[in-house]
């Protein structure tokens, strides 16, 4: 089974908040976490695709995103957004007075949405981003009992989305795709072995699917084809040697699974926007100024 990014939580309240400009090559890949995620967006378009369901998202939408949500995000322009992260023990103790305190997340896709729109938080009368906009505020101070106030932040979320938009199970919140651990396991062979010259036959082989079935569910849920998601991995594993090694251009090239460097060149260029050897430059002299 692909394993879940790895999101690293401080040990004295397991929470984190952040306001995240854009979306990072690490989350434009299909790939799930332990953690609990809440999104705000606070400016901008772009789209979500989870669990094989498409979202165009626009300012004022709020996101909820289960451990094992399989989701992806790309920004369509200027996006800003508030990033929720925290483990579900942080509100375990409630469940001896509400049993139902996590149904929000655990019940996404068929009694909760993942996406609560602007217009129906305004319609509800809700205030969930008022709150996650005061833990953004809160979480980076130093006052006295901010974990608290984050806590019952956390919870007023809870209970408003539980109040205000839980809906009968029916089949528009059901999750699209019903092949998610296999679409799992196909990634994690890209992921580990790039370098191998794949093909559609083989990964479609794997699965114990055809090519087209297996293209089908793959595109439904990672939002393009299986060879289009594994030219992403390779370029960004590309750019991630360009900024952290010495290598040659040649045998990152090789490393990344292109076995012509022209061609490398050319993909690299259409779709990072500037060459490789650009881009190192880029980066590497972002790092000597850190």
């Amino acid at each position: 089974m692909i394993q879940p990014d790895l999101i690293q939580m401080p040990g004295e309240f397991p929470m984190t908040v952040s306001m995240s400009k854009g979306v990072s090559p690490l989350f434009q890949r299909l790939h799930w976490h332990r953690a609990l995620e809440i999104n705000l967006i606070t400016s901008g378009v772009g789209t979500y695709i989870i669990n094989g369901q498409e979202y165009q998202f626009a300012a004022g939408d709020v996101f909820l995103i289960d451990s094992h949500d399989l989701h992806r995000a790309y920004e369509g322009k200027d996006l800003e957004m508030v990033v929720i992260m925290f483990e579900p023990s942080l509100v375990g103790s409630e469940h001896r007075y509400n049993p139902e305190i996590m149904l929000p997340f655990r019940q996404t896709g068929s009694l909760f949405p993942n996406r609560i729109t602007a217009d129906q938080i305004e319609a509800a009368n809700a205030r969930l981003s008022e709150y996650i906009l005061r833990m953004l505020e809160e979480y980076p101070s130093e006052q006295s009992s901010r974990y608290s106030v984050l806590h019952g932040c956390l919870l007023l979320l809870l209970a408003e989305v539980h109040r205000y938009f839980r809906q009968p199970e029916t089949a528009e919140f059901r999750p699209a795709v019903k092949h998610l651990e296999m679409i799992r396991e196909s990634i994690q062979r890209m992921e580990s072995d790039l370098e191998r010259a794949w093909t559609l036959s083989e990964l479609a082989e794997q699965a114990h699917l055809s090519p087209s079935r297996f293209s089908a569910l793959f595109s439904q849920a990672a939002g393009m084809s299986p060879m289009n998601y594994l030219l992403q991995l390779r370029l960004d594993h590309a750019v991630q040697l360009l900024e952290q090694s010495s290598l040659s251009i040649l045998e990152i090239a090789d490393q990344s699974g292109f076995r012509n460097l022209s061609n490398f060149n050319r993909l690299f260029l259409r779709y990072v926007g500037k060459p490789p050897s650009a881009m190192r430059r880029k980066l590497q002299g972002k790092t000597s100024m850190s």
